[in-house]
């Protein structure tokens, strides 16, 4: 028995083979695990976009359900003010019939006398005009056109009552993070009297008690540091949730709280308000459209007239000149030619239907004038009511300036004078609590004033 011996060729080859093999699974093996570390989404690392208030108005408006519904519906009043107006004018249409009658074997028109051949073609251009009064009167129009004025009356107190409710938590995230900001200061100074209590302590100036006290004041302000955090992401959810589409809370705000703008006066206001105050206009409007509506009933009373121009053709060909099935023995005959109809309807009587509408659009002009009448009355007292809101906040935010200032000072010298050991711990908290509440007053008055000025410009407009 031989057995068999590898020549050293042979053990080359299988060696390549082997190498080959090897390098083909490790290929593979990377091609299929991949040990790059992943990168971050785009815009991960990107600032956050900083908003004034007429950047974060603008986002509010392309956003908001309820305004977006009221300029949809106004653009659908001005199209149905287009048809108004179109519909006074002559109208053109096309109409194309074959007219199939079963022959009686005996009579060229078949067993239908209304036709003259079993076959009848029509191919009519037909101009329709209605001469109605209710139409020449153009009362249709200028309805059409009230109805579009109150839709974008509609949407202009749509928009300015957003622009209340922006401004108001637009502001309303800027004291918060004043507020915020007041009570790290806050917990800042409580660890510093913590701290001079303490080291009066160990210099026996002061009793143990001053030190408690200074703990209970840290704690207490470490309370209100995540309880104004906590005001604070709340009030930046309210904005995202207007701003943006897609959730987001990666913005910051400008603080321009100390920049409102200054108070018109009252005189001037109230032209303002008159001149563009959208609820009065569409109160307005509405008077003039149940007018419209009363004189629409009433024309209905009246005799209506249209009159239909025919141009075509109407024979048993289809073609210029034909042959008619009940005169062959004529010949050819011309079948291009027009017709006119007039139609005069009269109304006799409807069992009181027209009357009724009438009764029920007089109805409604009452009710109009009587809303018009309460929504002037409503303007006066609200133009009143926020300007004297808005003045007195004006008022006020010298008076909360002035007491911030004078706050600072006591803290100072509460500190100065607890440290040489002449005022007590009780003096030294209460100041602090003094300028911590009297920062929020301020913050919370400038609020007031710039809500009242929003209010007030949902009246008067822009200023």
């Amino acid at each position: 028995m031989r057995c068999y011996t590898p020549h050293a060729r042979d053990e080359r080859v299988w060696l390549r083979l082997i190498f080959a093999t090897v390098a083909c699974v490790s290929s593979s093996f990377a091609q299929t695990v991949n040990f790059s570390v992943p990168t971050q989404p785009p815009g991960a690392n990107e600032a956050p976009q900083t908003l004034t208030l007429k950047d974060a108005l603008a986002l509010a408006e392309k956003n908001d359900p309820s305004l977006l519904a009221a300029t949809s519906d106004a653009l659908v009043a001005g199209e149905d003010r287009k048809q108004a107006r179109a519909a006074l004018y002559p109208s053109l249409s096309g109409r194309s019939e074959y007219l199939g009658t079963e022959g009686n074997g005996k009579l060229p028109q078949g067993r239908f006398v209304t036709n003259d051949g079993v076959h009848v073609y029509r191919e009519w251009a037909v101009v329709h005009q209605d001469l109605s009064p209710g139409v020449l009167s153009r009362v249709a129009v200028q309805r059409a056109t009230a109805t579009e004025a109150i839709a974008r009356a509609k949407v202009e107190i749509s928009r300015r009552g957003l622009a209340a409710t922006v401004t108001k938590n637009y502001y309303a995230l800027l004291v918060a993070q004043r507020k915020y900001a007041t009570a790290q200061q806050a917990l800042d100074q409580a660890q510093h009297s913590l701290k001079i209590s303490q080291d009066l302590e160990r210099g026996r100036e002061v009793a143990h008690s001053d030190v408690v006290k200074s703990q209970l004041l840290e704690n207490s302000q470490q309370q209100a540091l995540q309880e104004s955090k906590l005001g604070m992401e709340n009030a930046r959810l309210d904005l995202a949730v207007l701003l943006f589409r897609d959730f987001d809370e990666s913005f910051s705000i400008v603080d321009d709280l100390d920049l409102a703008p200054p108070l018109p006066p009252l005189a001037e206001a109230e032209t303002m308000a008159g001149r563009q105050n959208p609820t009065l206009a569409a109160a307005m409007e509405t008077v003039r459209s149940s007018r419209l509506d009363v004189t629409m009933a009433r024309q209905a009373f009246l005799p209506t007239l249209t009159v239909d121009a025919v141009y075509g053709i109407e024979a048993n060909a289809f073609a210029l000149r034909s042959a008619t099935a009940a005169n062959k023995d004529l010949g050819p005959v011309p079948n291009l030619g027009y017709f006119v109809t007039a139609s005069l309807n009269i109304p006799v009587w409807d069992w009181g239907i027209r009357r009724s509408k009438m009764r029920q659009s007089e109805l409604k002009q009452k009710e109009a004038a009587v809303d018009l009448s309460f929504t002037q009355r409503t303007l006066i007292r609200n133009l009143r009511g926020y300007y004297d809101e808005a003045q007195t906040a004006r008022q006020q935010i010298d008076l909360l300036r002035g007491s911030v200032d004078l706050a600072s000072e006591s803290l100072r010298l509460s500190t100065l004078r607890y440290q040489a050991g002449e005022a007590t711990i009780v003096e030294l908290t209460d100041a602090q609590t003094s300028l911590i509440q009297a920062r929020n007053a301020y913050g919370d008055g400038m609020l007031r004033y710039r809500l009242a000025l929003s209010n007030l410009q949902t009246l008067t407009g822009t200023f």
